[in-house]
């Protein structure tokens, strides 16, 4: 039996703006196992990104139940939370969100400095670069070490996300319309490479609006309105490498 990574139970969340409250999840329920590949669809509003949030840990739940590896993550300090989510959580956004005017080695690297691992270990320094390096060979950005963020393409921007959200070694990789600011061919890399870490034991979860990028997926989670409206394994799955689909 698959071991369960991630339960939600009855999550709700709202914003409340002077005397008007915006209720964005209304009792959002659902399970993830560990080495799925699960995509969050919906349209723009519907609460997606929301959700993300709030299981990446950037944000808090108003009401319902988190549990990430077994631990109920809703009664967490905001300390423990930022501890948690430095060690266990991957982030690939659309935007990037590199440093800019710094090398492409050095954005990789920037997670481990806040890392247990590399805390009191002898010759840090050292053993953060041979870790860095090696994430960024397993995405085709060895010789690229280098070299400032702004002298790289979109997708090879892309690419050093995937390396940095990769380097702690997280249980789970969320990635927020990872090809959004990508042409064809670079959305296609950046998804062939996210299925290629999902094989390689990765949970990976995606969030989009497009039907398209979703089938890369194995398994859609729909949400519209606040609320969990389908939950079905993808039968005809999209495979990066050819652009077609995979029964």
């Amino acid at each position: 039996m698959a071991e369960l990574l991630i339960e939600v139970k009855d999550l709700f969340k709202s914003y409340k703006n002077e005397e008007i409250e915006t209720q964005v999840l209304k009792g959002v329920s659902f399970n993830i196992e560990k080495g799925e590949f699960v995509a969050v669809m919906g349209p723009s509003g519907s609460g997606k990104s929301t959700l993300m949030h709030i299981l990446g840990l950037l944000d808090r739940a108003t009401e319902g139940r988190y549990i990430l590896e077994g631990r109920d993550v809703t009664k967490l300090t905001d300390d423990e939370l930022a501890s948690l989510r430095n060690e266990k959580i991957g982030f690939v956004f659309q935007a990037f969100n590199l440093l800019p005017r710094t090398s492409v080695l050095e954005n990789v690297k920037l997670p481990l400095t806040y890392s247990s691992a590399a805390r009191g270990r002898k010759g840090a320094a050292r053993w953060m670069d041979e870790r860095a390096k090696k994430v960024l060979e397993s995405v085709g950005l060895g010789h690229r070490l280098d070299h400032f963020t702004n002298q790289i393409s979109g997708g090879e921007k892309q690419r050093v996300a995937i390396a940095r959200a990769l380097v702690n070694e997280p249980s789970v990789i969320f990635a927020d319309e990872p090809t959004g600011n990508l042409d064809s061919k670079s959305g296609l890399q950046v998804m062939e490479i996210l299925q290629e870490l999902n094989a390689a034991g990765n949970t990976i979860i995606l969030v989009t609006h497009e039907t398209f990028t979703a089938e890369y997926a194995k398994r859609i989670l729909r949400i519209k309105d606040g609320e969990i409206v389908g939950d079905e394994k993808v039968i005809r799955r999209r495979m990066a490498n050819d652009g077609g689909l995979l029964k």
